[in-house]
């Protein structure tokens, strides 16, 4: 460990989650306008879906604190935790990843905060007709909400997650570099957060800014 590039120590970086981080965009203005009416939904229940990386879990985390809601997994859903999860509550916020989901798990909360008056932010990559879900008292409920679709990001979108997400991890970088990845990363936010991470890794390792021959190196491409 005598090496300074083994004596790398990653100090992380911390998202911005507020609402005034959130980069709005035509892909994603529906949703966003759903989160700024709360509480004035006309059902007590809200799915917004799209691909991994757009945007879903920011948007939870501003209504969980527009709501002063918790944000739960799906594994954290089963008909016994239920009681405990909406105990003096008045929304939850539900992030639906790979994990199976507890159909009657998910029933009995549902029911409960409507109960209650409370209220439901469900988010995931398809809509909730598409899951597979074969109660089909779940499967009217979920069919009946309100679900709204972020859109992958166009040129501009993407150009404003990636400056965002180099300013989450405190690194300036030129213009030149953001359109030089425009021109050879996907268009998804999950490979914008991929490459901001590989390059800030990269940057610190080798103790270099973040500039277009350090981009080259991490995408594997031969330098000039």
């Amino acid at each position: 460990m005598s090496d300074d590039r083994q004596l790398l120590l990653d100090l992380g970086h911390r998202p911005a989650f507020g609402r005034d981080d959130f980069l709005v965009a035509p892909g994603n203005r529906e949703a966003v306008d759903w989160i700024d009416r709360w509480p004035a939904w006309p059902g007590h229940a809200l799915a917004i879906f799209g691909p991994a990386g757009c945007g879903k879990s920011h948007l939870s985390q501003v209504f969980a604190l527009r709501a002063q809601a918790p944000v739960l997994a799906a594994a954290d859903v089963r008909v016994e935790t239920v009681p405990h999860l909406i105990e003096g509550r008045g929304a939850l916020a539900l992030e639906i990843g790979e994990a199976a989901i507890d159909p009657r798990g998910l029933l009995h909360l549902f029911n409960a905060l409507k109960e209650q008056g409370g209220y439901l932010l469900l988010t995931s990559r398809d809509p909730p007709a598409r899951w597979p879900i074969v109660l089909l008292d779940l499967k009217s409920r979920l069919a009946a909400i309100q679900a709204v679709r972020i859109s992958a990001p166009d040129d501009a979108m993407m150009e404003a997650v990636l400056v965002k997400l180099f300013a989450d991890r405190q690194i300036a970088v030129g213009p030149g570099a953001i359109a030089y990845l425009l021109r050879r990363i996907d268009r998804s936010f999950a490979a914008a957060r991929a490459i901001v991470a590989q390059a800030d890794s990269a940057a610190l390792t080798d103790k270099r800014a973040v500039t277009i021959p350090l981009l080259k190196q991490v995408l594997g491409e031969a330098t000039e």
